[in-house]
């Protein structure tokens, strides 16, 4: 299998012209991001990046804010007969003055201005375009008197440039120019407060320029011009084309030429560091020409074939096949290291799309599960984005977890934004008081650990987020409120808190204690503290946390349960409707991301979740990746409702949108079922490859397991997947039976798999074969060395 091959077959293919932001091509490098739209008359693309955001950020009411137990109780005293908090005048009073920040326009992703390219149609017919997604090189192409021109441009993985060249029909040659105009156009919806774009036309060197300040307040008295910063778009046209001004701002008219060239840069940073001489820029850009598209192309190749090598997959099924291969090819366009991490709709944006919920970072669910796909694809280097944002929102989860809520560690927003932050941006208790975003947060810090075995990691990049999120877990559960008499039990409840987009804050506090996803990610937390110690030889001077956290796991509440007319479900809170019509698919929790319950769960527990999956309603919006993950980890996924699902959210530019499923929640008869589709790109759904992947291979528990949710009739294959225990994964699957296995051994753990035959033969590098006989359905378990490639098949073949 050669991965970058496989990929190739899954180019997005537009006929004719893709005016519509949401049919456009996205290329990317995962700092800058663009969207190629082609009207009938120009070219248009959209420019973002995830370093570029309006930073202004409201931060008042500090004071009337005030802290968790004075506000505690005060809802303590509001009767529990009302049907809703907000019947209490001051409740709502407050919640309004608690969201008062929040509910201003920014922070938010700040579009960068779009390039456009204007022909004359009548000349001129775009006929469609082909994106790539192994180089991810888009071409355009043009009917002309002369046949077919086609423009081919792409996104440089090495520097945040755009370059594009004019070409014939089989790319052999150049094209003569058949544009009539270029144009840079700052965004539309950019704040009228915000100064205006400073604009340069070198009509000389063919450049276009426009650098826009981004303050950090705007309030008279205040010097905020050392937090402050900017962007510059740039372009730069080929010599050989004629070029004069037109008259019109930002623009140049361009005449005739025999090829055609342009590159154009985004510079981001400090207002140092974006000047305010675009001359520096022009001579940067130098002249554009194919020779230097031709080095450009070549080197973002290297990039492309470095990506695809991690991992691979041949399906016998073809939708399938192209998700996976269309969706980490999104996933390498909107996400680096280098970069801020992506928030809600990642480094696509214009005007209003891309501003919904200010494209922040929301912690039940949204921002974590684009990374779940990392790991499995054996992209972990992705996930560093992820964890620099934790490392970002730890200095204001420690203060607040000390001074709203008087406990140690950290407690971790329900929003937040890549921007410096003094208090939290959603202080409101209705959703900031879902307490299972701090154990959430973390979780992929120990999942990175797992999969790596990455010790240096572990102990300089998610220790501490670990340690912090389990020390404020443990004090919080620890709090005379939580625990007593009053409670008729000896437990250690997680009280008060809220339920993922259910219920908010409800009177008495009825639907608000023992949330299943606090208590199943908490115990995830707890379990990983411990293991971390143990890993870091610190179970000493870690003592009395560790101490602290046994007596609560011996006081822990058990999950919440219901009678259905399926049998036994896992519910949300205690005393849930089994019928309730989920958001976040919280029945399902402890299969994922709690991984308490899977193929590996004893019959009772099994039979419990198996219901609990069945059984779940959604109303939709959050569940494509999310629901479906946990139904392959019971081996129960459907996997041609899945394909049709997938197919109900697909947008012409190949991702997958949000859209709803039911009414009966929150949502009416009335509510359009795609009023979340034109927000933007939602980059959560690039981690449908990680839904694949678990039908594929599974190692959650430490063990392997081939092919747990593949469909026998169809054949399939993958490549260095990684599983836990920094093990890389090839396995093959035909007529029902699993082939040969092959197994890297990055870090030297004991290897251990569910035995896929009666008889095992192990084939290690350098040595003879070694037959591994054992009863059936045990557990194969192998010692490795580190770096050491294993073979495995079925004796007799």
């Amino acid at each position: 299998m050669v991965n970058r091959e496989r990929a190739r077959k899954h180019a997005i293919v537009f006929k004719g012209p893709a005016a519509n932001f949401f049919e456009g091509a996205l290329l990317g490098n995962g700092g800058l991001g663009a969207v190629v739209t082609t009207r009938p008359d120009a070219v248009v693309i959209h420019f973002g990046h995830n370093n570029v955001w309006d930073i202004r950020i409201a931060e008042e009411h500090k004071e009337e804010i005030g802290t968790f137990g004075e506000l505690f109780a005060r809802i303590k005293d509001i009767p529990e007969h009302y049907a809703s908090l907000s019947d209490e005048p001051w409740y709502r009073d407050y919640v309004t003055m608690a969201g008062a920040n929040y509910a201003k326009p920014y922070p938010r992703p700040m579009p960068c201005g779009s390039l456009l390219l204007g022909f004359d149609r009548r000349e001129i017919e775009v006929l469609g375009h082909r994106l790539s997604v192994d180089n991810g090189l888009c071409e355009i192409d043009f009917l002309t008197h002369n046949g077919i021109a086609t423009l081919q441009l792409f996104v440089d993985q090495r520097g945040d440039e755009l370059l594009a060249t004019l070409r014939n029909e089989d790319g052999s040659a150049p094209h003569a120019n058949l544009f009539n105009r270029v144009k840079l156009i700052p965004d539309p919806e950019t704040p009228a407060e915000l100064p205006s774009p400073e604009e340069t036309v070198d009509a000389a060197v063919r450049g276009l320029s426009f650098r826009q300040k981004l303050p950090r307040s705007l309030e008279e008295g205040e010097n905020t011009e050392d937090k402050s910063r900017a962007f510059r778009l740039s372009a730069r046209v080929s010599s050989d084309v004629e070029a004069r001004t037109d008259g019109k701002q930002l623009g140049l008219a361009l005449g005739a030429g025999e090829s055609f060239d342009i590159r154009v840069r985004l510079e981001e940073g400090t207002l140092r560091e974006v000047g305010d001489d675009a001359g520096d820029t022009f001579l940067r850009l130098s002249d554009p020409d194919f020779g230097a598209f031709r080095e450009a192309l070549a080197a973002s190749d290297a990039t492309w074939d470095s990506y695809w090598s991690r991992s691979g997959v041949e399906l016998e099924d073809k939708l399938l096949e192209e998700t996976w291969y269309r969706n980490l090819y999104f996933f390498q366009c909107s996400v680096k290291p280098e970069a801020d991490c992506p928030g809600l709709f990642a480094n696509w944006s214009y005007g209003k799309i891309g501003a919904e919920w200010h494209g922040d970072y929301h912690m039940n669910y949204n921002t974590q599960q684009p990374f779940w796909v990392a790991f499995s694809s054996n992209h972990a280097d992705k996930h560093l984005a992820y964890a620099n944002m934790v490392d970002h929102v730890l200095p204001v989860s420690r203060k607040w977890a000390r001074e709203y809520y008087g406990l140690r560690g950290a407690y971790f927003p329900h929003s937040a934004y890549p921007v410096e932050m003094d208090i939290m941006p959603y202080p409101v208790p209705h959703w900031g008081w879902e307490v299972c975003e701090t154990p959430w947060t973390v979780q992929s810090l120990w999942w990175h650990y797992l999969y790596t075995m990455d010790r240096v990691f572990l102990e300089e990049r998610a220790f501490t987020p670990i340690k912090e999120a389990a020390l404020f877990m443990a004090d919080y559960m620890l709090r005379p409120e939580a625990s007593g008499e009053d409670w008729g039990d000896d437990r250690f409840h997680i009280f008060p808190t809220v339920v993922p987009e259910l219920y908010e804050l409800t009177p008495g506090f009825r639907r608000n204690y023992d949330c299943i996803v606090d208590l199943t990610l908490t115990r995830f937390l707890f379990r990983a503290f411990g293991e971390a110690c143990s890993a870091l030889g610190r179970e000493a001077e870690e003592g009395e946390l560790l101490g602290l956290i046994g007596e609560i796991l011996e006081r822990f509440p058990d999950n919440p349960t219901a009678e259905s007319k399926r049998g036994t479900v896992f519910v949300s809170v205690p005393g849930e409707n089994p019928e309730v019509v989920y958001n976040v698919p919280n029945g399902v929790a402890t299969v994922f991301p709690g991984e308490e319950h899977g193929l590996h769960s004893p019959p009772e527990f099994y039979e419990i979740a198996v219901n609990s999956f069945l059984n779940h309603r959604n109303e939709g919006g959050n569940e494509l990746v999310f629901l479906n993950l946990a139904g392959a980890r019971l081996g129960k996924l459907d996997l041609e409702r899945f394909k049709r699902q997938i197919r109900y959210c697909l947008l012409p530019n190949g991702t997958c949108t949000d859209k709803l499923l039911e009414s009966g929640g929150r949502y009416s008869d009335t509510t359009p079922f795609d009023y979340m589709q034109p927000m933007g790109i939602w980059f959560e759904n690039f981690a449908l490859p990680a839904v694949i992947n678990e039908c594929l291979l599974q190692s959650y528990n430490g063990i392997i397991r081939l092919f747990p949710n593949w469909p026998a009739e169809k054949g399939a294959a993958f490549r260095t997947l990684r599983a836990v225990g920094g093990f890389l994964v090839s396995a093959s699957f035909e007529a029902g039976a699993v082939r040969e296995v092959e197994i890297v051994s990055e870090a030297g753990s004991m290897l251990r798999v569910y035995k896929p035959w009666p008889e095992v033969l192990l084939v290690r590098e350098g040595r003879r074969e070694e037959l591994l006989a054992c009863p059936k359905g045990a557990v194969l378990e192998i010692a490795t060395s580190p770096g050491e490639r294993l073979r495995l098949s079925p004796a007799g073949s």
